[in-house]
């Protein structure tokens, strides 16, 4: 295996994927959000997170006021959620989620109620 192009190629093949999950793996930040609901209710609320290691920390301000974020990130998978009380019931919202890019970020929410739907979401620029 003398060939320089084909070591190149290999070296690419190997170090490309590790790279590219290494930067998508940081959610630290502020994300717009886009949420419809599958009973056809849509929600755009911002998430600011903090990452250490695979503990994300942070708040949620949208329709269900501003709430208090907890989750974790393993790879390319995040999974956070928040509970806030909505008539004099406390209702659980958990977000998951998989990194597209540094930047963009799609999944699936459920809430204690039942109520289920899909997300989309972009970090914003800082």
């Amino acid at each position: 295996m003398n060939n320089p192009l084909v070591v190149a190629v290999l070296i690419a093949l190997l170090l490309g994927p590790s790279t590219s999950k290494a930067e998508a793996a940081d959610l630290t930040g502020t994300w717009s959000f886009s949420v419809d609901l599958e009973t056809g209710g849509h929600g755009d609320p911002t998430f600011v997170f903090q990452q250490k290691g695979a503990e994300l920390s942070g708040t949620y301000l949208g329709p269900l006021g501003e709430q208090k974020v907890t989750g974790t990130m393993k790879g390319d998978q995040a999974v956070f959620w928040f509970e806030a009380s909505r008539d004099g019931q406390t209702v659980k919202a958990t977000y998951t989620g998989t990194m597209e890019s540094p930047t963009k970020m799609t999944g699936t929410i459920e809430f204690s109620t039942g109520a289920k739907g899909k997300w989309t979401a972009a970090k914003k620029a800082e």
